[in-house]
């Protein structure tokens, strides 16, 4: 079978080439041409387009860009013609490969999307235009079944790929770089300079209030090294590494986390964390008209309660970070309610193996089927 598999971020290169070793796997057969990152080159797809070149961010990036943005649309139509693939899989990326999936629909094309976007926080709508142009939907959120099911779509949840990237990591990690005296409590601020800036000079404040601790945050691949050196410069407890987020977390005995993904992966690392937002006035108030779930972590959202605390826009401040940070580190029954949490958040991603391996297998028994 040849894929055209089309990923636009550094998660979906991740994810994207797990899929493609379980293809291969499942079906020696498998030749895949791609868009994403070095993973999935090294996992053997021939690689034609980098996310790096695809990356912008905001609205104003996005109009500056549009003229790059149509022409690369442009070339993946033409290219995708001229490979004639199978089938064609999207990851996520939903700005793109939307696009891409109504094109592809007029062509004949059979369509998988692999990782569905966040339709359920916000636009919505856009369930209508899934439904018209996908043929095959895996969703890697349990509560993303009964959203599409209102809609009368039905789609396959697989489980979270991150379950198998970590615990392949906590199985043999590599040797960390650092090593401290003090117990850690990570900082994991986010990856773009604006929500940086915003949350991370409160997580710097409460590290005053914990001399015997050692704060450490995770640097964003995407900033410049010197970009944390003023930041972080008055705080004699606090330092940060890079490219090392995984091996922070193995040794946190708490953490305070920016929402996203990094939520869920700090979970699945059992580390007792506490959720962070805070944005522009402006922002936070269009975000609170326009997105429509109970909370903001992933955490969350999965297990349908709250699992871990939300500090969010002015209730984020040094003082109530002070206060949940010392009930992590101190309060033994809430650390072991965190545990309990936190396995059931495990087996319900985990449905009954690797979602790598159960996306490939459903594909495969998709693609056996006749269009």
């Amino acid at each position: 079978m040849k894929y055209y598999i089309i990923a636009g971020e550094a998660s979906g290169d991740l994810h994207g080439s797990n899929l493609i070793k379980e293809l291969k796997k499942q079906d020696p057969s498998t030749s895949v041409r791609c868009w994403g990152g070095d993973l999935m080159a090294a996992a053997g797809g021939d690689l034609v387009r980098h996310y790096k070149d695809l990356a912008f961010m905001g609205f104003a990036e996005v109009l500056m860009n549009l003229r790059t943005i149509f022409r690369n649309l442009d070339f993946c139509k033409q290219d995708i013609l001229q490979y004639r693939p199978d089938a064609l899989i999207l990851i996520d990326y939903p700005g793109f490969n939307m696009r891409i999936a109504k094109w592809a629909r007029s062509q004949g094309l059979r369509i998988i999307y692999y990782i569905s976007p966040q339709v359920w926080a916000w636009k919505e709508g856009r369930v209508r235009q899934i439904r018209e142009t996908v043929d095959k939907m895996l969703v890697i959120l349990p509560f993303e079944t009964a959203f599409y099911q209102k809609w009368n779509y039905d789609v396959e949840y697989v489980g979270h790929p991150l379950v198998e990237v970590i615990d392949r990591f906590r199985a043999a990690p590599p040797a960390p770089p650092f090593h401290f005296t003090k117990p850690v409590i990570a900082l994991l601020p986010g990856s773009r300079k604006q929500e940086i800036l915003k949350k991370l000079p409160i997580m710097l404040e409460a590290s005053r209030f914990f001399p015997d601790h050692q704060f450490v945050v995770a640097q964003a691949p995407g900033q410049d090294p010197s970009f944390y050196d003023d930041l972080l410069a008055p705080y004699p407890n606090v330092s940060s590494v890079r490219n090392q987020t995984y091996a922070l977390l193995l040794q946190a005995r708490a953490a305070c986390v920016t929402s996203g993904t990094a939520t869920l992966e700090t979970a699945l690392f059992g580390v007792p964390e506490i959720v962070c937002y805070k944005g522009s006035t402006v922002s936070y108030q269009i975000a609170r008209r326009l997105i429509r779930v109970k909370y903001i972590s992933l955490v969350n959202l999965i297990m349908d309660k709250l699992v871990v605390k939300e500090l969010i826009q002015d209730d984020l401040t040094p003082e109530n970070l002070r206060r949940e940070l010392d009930d992590l580190l101190h309060n033994e029954t809430r650390r072991r309610q965190l545990e309990e949490d936190y396995r059931a958040l495990k087996e319900l991603l985990s449905q009954g193996g690797h979602a790598s391996a159960n996306a490939a297998a459903s594909i495969l028994n998709f693609m056996a089927t006749k269009p």
